[in-house]
């Protein structure tokens, strides 16, 4: 086992190449994560590593720096179609954001790099290898398909990297991954980083690392410490609807989990129609769609990513502050994974999970085996402990006529109601949670509309109320929304894509079309 310094050594005192360090502290990066300390001196002599460490760690750097440092001192001849470089991700959005982090190192070094995945066309990518490259970032698939077709070829491959690779077993990638490695070259420098080694990973690191070095920051299960956990029971679906809708409002970035497709799709597209502009991500949208909604979540442009468990290990976006579990994950790992987007790189996160009396045991389990420590609470959406996660929310009620909401313009506000009750719910919390009173205040009965009304996420909606807006939006309860931006009118210039096809919303009575997303896999 590694031990790690208290005080964090600058990359230049691990050895980093000069010009990697001027990229890395242009970048705001000029000390080293515990794991890059632990694992560059090993991976930039040259040694096969195994590292393992938990999520948010700071792993991408720690091969990327050696990766780029190596073929740049082997200085090796460029050639089409045989690059030096390999390194293996399970999830097209990794593969993405680790070329992200990799592409500034290599131009520094004079280096060419590529991505290679499905999903989109091969054309670019068969330009890009033929042309020459010499760091290939690749999933599984879309590399096999090109070997297949003569586009590349591992034979020169002298480093390479492995990531997720316990993810890589869950998909069931791993006899695609073995046939990959096989194609590189026995004497090339191996990494392989993985937060477990269960589901045949083990084998792979017989078969390929060569007297591997092994690297473990923290147990490969263990809780990040600025991660702040809670459970909350709600006592039926329809106020659980509510209380999600309360989570999903605010103006800082968040990560809706949900089991399914389906549900993500649904609940992106019921957010965005209450006035709280959502995307989804999830296996059933087109390449192009997925990169627009991450993109339109990574700079701020929308607040809230509504995903499956395709986004808990390809999700590396800064700023994340609250990930809710919408349901209970069905297995540890997944909720360890899901709850790693927040608190990443030291900065601290909430992480939410929401069930129903029925899954009280299910979710107790699920938290022993992830060696969560959390005491339930049973919460409204109204609860103070709600509202402090909510940060600066004001009250909101359901669209109606002259109230503000999905696809109806901003009211000017009375004294004394949204902005007085945000107010006045700051200071009960503040004071101890006394937030009792007025807990029932501004709920309205809202909007049936033309469309009928729209319910709770297991389509029992409430059909009670008077008239609503055109589209038949529900509300039974009450709506949030970040104060200074009081309804989707006033955010509804902006076009967000969702897998459902299109939405609208309204500024000032005008409607705009939302950007249509494919929904091909």
């Amino acid at each position: 086992m590694t031990s790690v310094s208290t005080q964090s050594p600058s990359f230049a005192d691990l050895g980093v190449p000069a010009r990697l360090v001027d990229v890395l502290v242009a970048d705001g990066r000029p000390t080293a994560f515990p794991i890059q300390e632990a694992t560059l001196p090993s991976t930039l002599a040259g040694r096969d590593v195994l590292g393992r460490g938990k999520t948010g760690s700071g792993k991408t750097l720690a091969f990327a720096i050696p990766m780029v440092a190596r073929i740049a001192e082997a200085g090796a001849a460029r050639r089409g179609g045989l690059p030096s470089g390999l390194i293996l991700a399970p999830t097209r959005e990794l593969a993405t954001q680790i070329a992200r982090v990799v592409e500034p190192l290599a131009a520094a070094m004079g280096l060419k790099t590529t991505t290679v995945f499905g999903g989109v066309s091969q054309r670019p990518q068969e330009q890009a290898l033929r042309g020459g490259v010499d760091i290939v970032v690749a999933c599984p698939g879309r590399l096999e398909d090109l070997i297949s077709q003569k586009i590349v070829s591992l034979e020169r491959v002298t480093v390479t990297v492995l990531d997720e690779a316990d993810h890589m077993a869950d998909l069931g990638f791993l006899p695609g991954v073995t046939r990959l490695l096989s194609q590189t070259p026995r004497g090339g420098q191996r990494m392989f980083f993985s937060a477990t080694l269960d589901n045949g990973i083990d084998k792979l690191v017989k078969k390929f690392l060569d007297e591997p070095v092994h690297h473990s920051i923290d147990s490969a299960e263990s809780p990040v410490a600025a991660m702040t956990h809670h459970v909350f029971e709600s006592e039926s679906p329809e106020a659980k609807t509510e209380l999600v809708r309360t989570l999903a409002s605010g103006s800082a970035k968040r990560i809706l989990f949900t089991r399914t497709k389906h549900q993500a799709k649904k609940l992106a597209k019921q957010l965005t129609k209450q006035g709280i502009p959502a995307v989804d991500l999830h296996g059933n949208l087109s390449q192009n769609a997925r990169d627009r909604n991450l993109g339109a979540f990574s700079t701020g442009e929308v607040k809230v990513l509504v995903a499956t468990d395709v986004a808990a290990r390809g999700v590396h976006v800064d700023g994340i502050e609250l990930v809710v579990h919408v349901d209970p994950p069905a297995e540890h790992k997944a909720y360890l994974h899901r709850s790693g987007r927040t608190a990443r790189a030291g900065s601290a996160g909430d992480v939410v999970t929401i069930m129903l009396p029925s899954q009280r045991q299910d979710t107790k389990q699920l938290l022993r085996r992830a060696s969560i420590q959390v005491t339930p609470q049973q919460v409204t959406a109204t609860s103070p402990t709600v509202a402090a996660l909510v940060g600066d929310v004001a009250d909101y009620v359901a669209p109606g006529p002259g109230l503000p909401g999905a696809g109806n313009p901003p009211a000017e506000q009375p004294a004394g109601t949204s902005q007085g009750a945000n107010a006045r719910r700051k200071r009960a919390v503040k004071q101890g949670g006394q937030n009792g009173q007025g807990s029932g205040r501004n709920q309205r009965r809202g909007g049936r509309g033309n469309g009928g009304a729209q319910g709770a996420e297991d389509g029992r909606g409430s059909r009670q109320g008077g008239r609503g807006g055109q589209g038949g939006q529900q509300s039974s309860g009450r709506r949030r929304t970040s104060q200074g931006h009081q309804s989707g009118g006033q955010r509804g210039g902006l076009t967000y894509s969702t897998s459902s096809g299109s939405s609208s919303s309204q500024t000032g009575g005008g409607q705009r079309r939302n950007r249509r997303a494919s929904s091909q896999g």
